[in-house]
């Protein structure tokens, strides 16, 4: 037998072909081969979709057993295929995998197939068909919008339209909303040709603006955007600064340089005068404070804050007198103090000291106050309290009961420590907030009683207490008051504060500090910075024992942190003033105090400068300054002028005011526009008669703008004076506390 019969007898094909050649008569040799197949004719790809594959198959003929190389044409532009050549078996299929990137052209075209062996050549073909990827369109309406704060929302309507039989689900994203502007929802999830709206609402707090906000649409890898213009008109805000503190800062200068509505043409009885009246439930011996634009019950509010001898603090709306809300801070069961038979808080104690502010504080800002109260068994309470601005609620921690205990073996000690008893204490002078610490200086009841010079600071965070120190520790008296004003603080961090009569160690230290600590009627410089609160610096007078003895205290006035100021030789000088009983003004260098030199001739040589009788009566107040100018007053005196030139005070004022003052004498605020308007207001205040609101002009205080009394018909008078208050001018209005609220002065209704 040949080598094609056995090849054919082997393949099975031997029979055919014999009977073939029976029917023809005829005799065929026939040779190997293959044929080249797909197992799919036709496919179809979307662009950017999945891929697709097919099989090639050698289909061998005869007895082929050679390889086939395949390469694929005809892939139409963005279409690819993996792999693009292959070597097949006969009999072994492999698959080409075809992927249509987003960008192929749609179409249908034919694929072939090029088998090749030898000599030996087959063609396959395959239909593709491209078809374009199904996709989608965002539209957005309307392409500008705006939105005023504090408003009802505003929906942008959100479409998506299929192209190519898309039928995804499609999320849509917000980007760019400015500050303050919410959205609602803030994600969608759109259907094609079923529009949905997202409601974008401006806060009352949000700033006017207008931007470009994008809302971006992504399905898979798909992904389209578009805009709007938003606007946004936000709320008048008023441009007026917050008074935080006591005499407006903590230098204590009683200058509000930011007052743009108050003018020396406009304060005058035809144009100026009372306006309103905030009843409150006592007497209001703190000064107010003022907060602008504070937002409660969802509106800005200009806030006035107000605390009284009731142990209540009230925010008010200080444009209009509504009051926003009220906090009583006495325990349950609780009252205010009696007045521990002194005339000087009375006929009841609450809260006497001016709070301070910090509106950083917690979510929205807090109020620190301290009150005194008395609880149902007879005992006596002074506590620390934390106020929300915008609710008046206690913050978590608040209140916290005051205690203290110091080394020493002065007045109300106790096994080696003084004993802070709350009852025989007030906290009279304005609290200070200095690097995340309150601080507080205690007086006592006129001089009654065992008591000593205590001072305390809490953390404003915890209102833990974290300092205690007591400037009378082994001796008495020594009280911290200053008729109301506030301990001052440097941008050092250094603490400022005069104290009252009481216990001086005339034997010094090596150092020349009092050699037990005693520091009674001084000018005190207290550090914290080493984790302690101590005296770094003082400075007492020659006759501070006799002064003492005699209750002709330093500590009856309130001190103030002067600017810079440059002597002839263009040396700078970092000064502070204070003056009390003993009717002497005293400017210190406050690099160098000067401590204690008992000598008489000189006396008091170890000052900067002393003013030796520059005030006819009794100092119950804090001074102001106001552009090179410092502003003095006393009980019975008239308001004085006195110029700093080249770092020292003129010997004698430069003017002083028409009348004179009734006990206890005025604490002077300036108000100005920069350097330009300035306006020093003082208040007649005595108890027993009419209070009487002064306004003058700061360089020549013999010219009066404005008096109370001026007006006809007593249209702005205002009740009895309350002692020792201090006006607050601020955002064109002036703010008197009286024995039953707050009278309110400001421009006419013409």
């Amino acid at each position: 037998m040949n080598r094609i019969s056995k090849i054919l007898k082997k393949s099975g094909l031997f029979g055919l072909l014999a009977l073939l050649a029976c029917g023809s008569g005829s005799k065929t040799e026939v040779s190997n081969d293959f044929s080249l197949t797909s197992t799919q004719a036709s496919l179809t790809l979307v662009a950017g979709g999945p891929t697709q594959q097919f099989n090639v198959l050698a289909f061998p003929t005869n007895g082929f057993a050679g390889l086939v190389s395949v390469a694929l044409s005809g892939l139409p532009a963005g279409v690819s295929a993996q792999p693009a050549t292959l070597t097949l078996t006969p009999g072994t299929p492999q698959n080409i995998t075809l992927t249509a990137a987003t960008n192929a052209t749609a179409g249908t075209t034919t694929l072939t197939l090029t088998g090749t062996s030898g000599m030996l050549t087959h063609v396959s073909t395959v239909t593709l068909t491209v078809a374009p990827q199904p996709d989608f369109a965002l539209s957005v309406s309307p392409s500008t919008l705006t939105l005023t704060s504090a408003a009802v929302g505003s929906p942008v309507n959100i479409s998506v339209t299929a192209v190519n039989s898309f039928n995804g689900a499609v999320t849509v994203t917000i980007i760019g909303l400015p500050t303050g502007v919410t959205a609602n929802p803030a994600t969608l999830t759109v259907t094609p040709e079923v529009p949905q709206n997202m409601t974008l609402t401006a806060a009352l707090t949000a700033p006017s603006t207008s931007t470009n906000v994008t809302f971006k649409a992504t399905s898979g890898t798909l992904s389209h955007s578009a805009q709007i213009t938003l606007t946004i008109q936000g709320a008048s805000l008023t441009n007026a600064p917050d008074v935080t503190t006591f005499h407006y800062d903590a230098a204590r200068d009683g200058l509000n340089p930011k007052e743009t509505i108050l003018t020396q043409n406009n304060v005058n009885f035809t144009r100026f005068g009372k306006i309103g009246f905030f009843a409150g439930d006592g007497k209001v011996d703190a000064q107010p404070l003022f907060l602008a634009n504070v937002v409660i019950g969802n509106q800005f509010h200009n806030v006035l804050y107000v605390a009284t001898e009731h142990d209540s603090v009230y925010a008010f709306d200080a444009d209009t007198g509504v009051q926003l809300w009220k906090t009583s801070i006495l325990g349950t069961d609780e009252t205010t103090s009696d007045d521990h038979r002194c005339s000087q808080i009375t006929p009841e104690i609450g809260i006497t000291s001016t709070p301070v502010i910090d509106r950083q504080q917690g979510p929205n800002g807090t109020l620190f106050t301290i009150g005194m109260s008395r609880d149902s068994s007879g005992s006596y309470h002074q506590r620390l309290h934390a106020l929300g601005l915008t609710t008046g609620a206690e913050v978590s921690g608040s209140p916290t009961e005051i205690t203290a205990t110091y080394p020493g073996t002065g007045d109300n000690s106790a096994n080696g420590n003084v004993v802070f008893d709350p009852s025989q204490y007030a906290e009279r002078q304005a609290l200070l907030l200095l690097n995340g610490t309150i601080y507080t200086g205690w007086t006592s009841h006129c001089d009654i009683g065992l008591y000593t010079g205590w001072i305390m600071g809490f953390s404003e965070s915890t209102l833990q207490q974290t300092q205690v120190l007591n400037v009378t520790p082994n001796g008495h008296e020594g009280s911290i008051w200053m008729s109301g004003g506030g301990m001052a603080a440097d941008s050092n961090g250094f603490i400022y504060v005069l104290d009252a009569n009481g216990t001086f160690d005339t034997a010094l230290d090596s150092n020349g500090f009092p050699s037990k600590g005693d520091y009674g009627n001084a000018m005190l410089k207290l550090s914290a910075a080493s984790g302690k609160l101590v005296v770094t610096d003082y400075f007492d007078m020659f006759n501070t024992v006799s002064e003492s003895n005699a209750d002709v205290d330093l500590g009856s006035g309130g001190p103030l942190l002067l600017p810079d100021q440059t002597d002839s030789n263009g040396i700078v000088h970092h000064l502070i003033v204070g003056a009390g009983k003993d009717r002497n003004i005293y400017l210190a260098d406050r690099d160098n105090l000067g401590k204690f030199n008992p000598a008489t001739n000189p006396e008091d040589s170890n000052i900067y400068q002393q003013l030796s009788g520059a005030m006819t009566g009794l100092v119950y107040s804090s001074p102001a300054y106001f552009n090179g100018v410092l502003y003095y007053a006393a009980d019975g005196d008239f308001l004085k002028a006195f110029t700093l030139i080249n770092a020292q005070l003129a010997t004698s004022p430069s003017s002083t005011s028409p009348t004179t003052f009734q006990h206890p004498g005025p604490t002077p605020t300036v108000s100005s526009n920069g350097t330009q308007n300035g306006i020093v207001w003082a208040l007649d205040s005595n108890l027993g008669s009419p209070g009487i609101l002064h306004a003058y002009d700061p360089a020549n205080l013999a010219h009066e703008f404005y008096n109370s009394n001026q007006a006809p018909n007593g249209r702005d008078t205002f009740g009895n004076g309350n002692k020792f208050i201090t006006p607050l001018v601020v955002n064109g209005k002036v703010y008197v506390g009286t024995q039953n609220g707050v009278a309110v002065f400001g421009l006419l209704s013409q």
